[in-house]
């Protein structure tokens, strides 16, 4: 086994992570922004206004989005084991 084989598995699961956990995020990211905006403008500090939307937001994320994430874990860890199998038979 190869240092640039060990080099390609492991950028593809740091790929992987971003693709299947970044939309959230950047869902997240965003409607706590446009929330933190909108609390600094009309000078509401209430922590519910806050964290409630986004709570709602990303759980309609993760179910709309849970079909792709499902798929590209499942490639990624039928790669892993073909690797594992692949090393097994060296």
């Amino acid at each position: 086994m190869d240092p640039n084989t060990n080099i390609y598995d492991l950028s593809l699961a740091f790929w992987t992570i971003i693709a299947t956990g970044g939309p959230v995020l950047a869902i997240a990211l965003a409607i706590g922004l446009t929330i933190g905006i909108i609390q600094a403008a009309t000078s509401i500090n209430e922590m519910t206004l806050s964290f409630v939307p986004k709570l709602i937001v990303v759980l309609l994320a993760l179910a709309l989005m849970s079909s792709y994430m499902m798929i590209e874990l499942q490639s990624f860890f039928d790669y892993i084991f073909e690797r594992i199998i692949e090393f097994g038979r060296a």
